[in-house]
């Protein structure tokens, strides 16, 4: 992910904590795609391989969409933590824009090749 996308992402995130359109650790994105209520996740590429093993493989049975996004104290910084592996977000509208600009920024890099 290049950087300019990366802060637009970051910052997208950060305004649904503020929110509250965000949850925040692998638990709590766990009880959300539980519940039915999550939307999208972005999950830290360096996350560690528990944290991956307990999230990923719910997302995908529960079919929510994820993203590899920022690195955990990336994550963590824009939502006011140190790090943390993996954010929810639990809002359709906050969900649709961060799948566009990422998706934007996939289909950039294809036509760039």
């Amino acid at each position: 992910m290049e950087p300019r996308v990366t802060e637009r992402l970051l910052r997208l995130i950060g305004l649904g904590v503020r929110a509250r359109n965000v949850v925040v650790g692998v638990e709590q994105v766990r009880t959300a795609a539980k519940k039915g209520s999550l939307m999208l996740a972005v999950i830290a590429p360096d996350a560690s391989a528990n944290s991956r093993e307990k999230v990923v493989p719910l997302l995908r049975a529960r079919r929510v969409k994820f993203v590899e996004g920022p690195t955990a104290a990336e994550l963590g910084a824009a939502v006011g933590r140190e790090q943390t592996a993996a954010v929810g977000v639990v809002d359709p509208q906050l969900a649709r824009g961060i799948r566009d600009l990422v998706t934007s920024s996939v289909a950039d890099d294809s036509e760039e090749g």
